[in-house]
């Protein structure tokens, strides 16, 4: 799972390590495939992190294509293996068209056939560039999404890169992971 942490033996775990698996196993993910191994070591941020997981992928009040577009551009810009490995196979199974998937992979400029792809992937790839997001396409995203669903649409973004943080400083693979998106 990771190079640089050590295992992690749910044997030998504290009360909180299990109270947070418990959490996770039992909630809408149902699995550890992620940064959860890689928390666990900090179960306070491990449990908090979690919970903020699973509102910014399940209750964003994004469609679940849309949901799953922005985690891929996450993923593309931090190069994470783990990530995309995760979330290719649910974003092209939610309608992400894969050639769009495939450009953000390889850092090209997608083509859209859907305006709302293009307004996620614009919206996002502002957000890292430049740090900011334009007044038109900030106006463009609160217009179509309103201004709960662009807050959380930020939410996602910045739990998606904590997400591609982790994974990456703890040089961790997704579950059953052989092959790399990204050259390393």
């Amino acid at each position: 799972m990771s190079k640089r942490l050590p295992d992690f033996n749910a044997a030998t775990a504290s009360d909180e390590q299990k109270a947070v698996l418990q959490d996770i196993l039992s909630g809408p993910r149902g699995n550890l495939n992620g940064p959860f191994l890689g928390w666990i070591f900090s179960p306070e941020l491990a449990q908090n992190a979690q919970k903020l997981g699973a509102f910014c992928r399940y209750q964003t009040g994004l469609p679940l294509r849309l949901s799953e577009l922005a985690i891929l551009v996450t993923a593309a810009r931090w190069r994470s293996q783990a990530e995309w490995h995760i979330h290719h196979p649910i974003a092209l199974d939610a309608g992400v068209p894969a050639d769009v998937a495939e450009a953000l992979r390889t850092g090209q400029t997608p083509t859209f056939a859907d305006a709302d792809d293009k307004l996620i992937v614009d919206f996002a790839t502002e957000l890292y560039e430049t740090k900011r997001v334009s007044d038109a396409t900030y106006g463009a995203a609160v217009a179509r999404f309103g201004h709960t669903v662009v807050v959380n649409l930020v939410g996602l973004l910045g739990y998606y890169a904590l997400v591609a943080m982790t994974l990456n400083t703890f040089d961790m693979r997704a579950e059953g992971q052989t092959d790399l998106p990204f050259d390393e």
